[in-house]
Formats: C-alpha cells, sequence, structure tokens
C-alpha cells in the first residue's frame, strides 16, 4: 500500500437519479456509492478529475472525507461504471474498509528484465494475464506485483502459482495456471494455394462446340440468309415423274 494514498473530498448528493446524477457530472463532480457493514449505502460525489486520475493509475485504496461523518476514512474501490463508449468514467463504487481488514483486490502485473528467449529470431513475448486478483489485508495491498522475465526461455512460461506474493499473509486467487508471460516463435502464415509450375501458368482450357456423334463431317449449316420453307408447301409425290424437258413442235 502506498504511503501517499490519494484522498478525496465528498459531498453528499440529494437527489438521486439519472438526470440528477448527469448535473452532477456537468458540474465536475463523480457520483459515487459508498458500502458499510451494518449501515446504508451513502450516496456522494467527489471531484471527477482528481477521481478519474487515481482510478486511471491503478489506485485501489483511499482516504475519503465526509463532513460530519467521518475524516480520512479507508475506502476500498470496488466497481467503476463507463459510459457506452467505454473510455469514460461516470460512476464508482467504494466500500469502507479498515486496514486490518482482510479483502480480495486485482493488483496489476509489470513484467520486469529481458528474457533470454528474445534473443532468439522470431521469438516474441506474450503476456496474456495482466493482473491477478490476491487476498491480504488492506495494509498489504500493493499498487503492482513484479515478475521477472531474467530465466525465460523459448517455449516457456511463468505462471499466476510460481509468482512470489510480496507479503507474508498474501493469497494467490488466480488460478495458478494462467500464463503471465510466455516467449513463443512467431509462425508466418501462408495464404493461398502454390503457384504454377515453372514455365509460366497454365493456359485456361477452351470449350468447344460438342461435335455430333457418330458424325465424321456434319452438314454445313443453312446460308445465312436463306429464305425458310414455305409454310404449308406440300411435299413432293412419292412416285411423281418429273417434268419434261420443253414443249412438243405441233
Amino acid at each position: 500500500m502506498r504511503e501517499s494514498t490519494p484522498v478525496l473530498s465528498a459531498s453528499k448528493r440529494e437527489r438521486l437519479g439519472t438526470r440528477y446524477s448527469q448535473r452532477e457530472r456537468e458540474l465536475g463532480r463523480l457520483p459515487i456509492v459508498v458500502y458499510a457493514k451494518g449501515t446504508e449505502p451513502l450516496s456522494l460525489s467527489v471531484d471527477a478529475r482528481e477521481a478519474k486520475r487515481a482510478i486511471n493509475k491503478g489506485e485501489k485504496i483511499f482516504r475519503m472525507d465526509l463532513a460530519g461523518v467521518f475524516d480520512k476514512q479507508t475506502v476500498l474501490l470496488k466497481d467503476v461504471q463507463f459510459d457506452y463508449l467505454g473510455t469514460e468514467i461516470v460512476h464508482a463504487d467504494f466500500a469502507r474498509v479498515s486496514l486490518d481488514d482482510r479483502i480480495r483486490a486485482r493488483v496489476p502485473i509489470h513484467l520486469v528484465g529481458e528474457a533470454p528467449g528474445l534473443k532468439q529470431a522470431g521469438a516474441i513475448l506474450m503476456h496474456p494475464t495482466n493482473e491477478v486478483m490476491v487476498e491480504c489485508v488492506v495494509k498489504e495491498l500493493p499498487e503492482y506485483i513484479e515478475v521477472s522475465l531474467g530465466t525465460l526461455d523459448v517455449g516457456h512460461a511463468i505462471t499466476a502459482g510460481e509468482v512470489t506474493l510480496p507479503g507474508k499473509g498474501m493469497k494467490m486467487i488466480t488460478d495458478k495456471h494462467a500464463i503471465l508471460a510466455q516467449v513463443v516463435i512467431q509462425q508466418e502464415i501462408v495464404v493461398g494455394e502454390a503457384t504454377a509450375a515453372e514455365g509460366g501458368p497454365a493456359e485456361p482450357e477452351v470449350i468447344t462446340a460438342k461435335k455430333v456423334e457418330g458424325e465424321e463431317g456434319a452438314a454445313a449449316p443453312a446460308a445465312k440468309g436463306a429464305a425458310p420453307a414455305a409454310k404449308g408447301a406440300a411435299p413432293a409425290a412419292k412416285d411423281a415423274k418429273p417434268a419434261a424437258g420443253g414443249d412438243k413442235k405441233k
């Protein structure tokens, strides 16, 4: 826990609801709720700029003043709500605690040192887990937990179960198999099919007209523009004699 714990000056919110919370934000205040065992939750507001700056830095423990109620009360940040874009803090929940209370909280992981495995060509560092859940008394809650990469080689990983916690009474709640850091060789992914053999790409297949089966040479098509047969014309008689070559002289 930091010696210079951030201090927030709170004031009561007389009216509750979405509309009045929005008015508080327009006045530069951040709506909050403070919970405590055995008492009703307190609907308060604090200076938005100071609160957001500390929360964004990763602060979890605060000192809070509320005129006529408590002075320098230790509070633990429990939850933060963001706007619809997920970028701006619009509300926060705190819980009143004692320095000797045992709590569970998330603590950021800071990777320190250089992993020997990164000297190998194509090696990259993966760190899928950026924070862990721990259980400890309030006064022992650290700002962050350092994890050394000094012995991390290719194909090896550092898990939550291997981390040495800074406090004797601290307990790791995060799954001990969760990977905090790992060095792997980046694989090049080839997309698409292999190119054609040397000599250029294969020529496309030419699809031709289908040949009439059983014909050596098909009859030539009718001449372009030829008149079609007269509709309804009678076919030639089967035994008709050919016409005479010319008229007979009388």
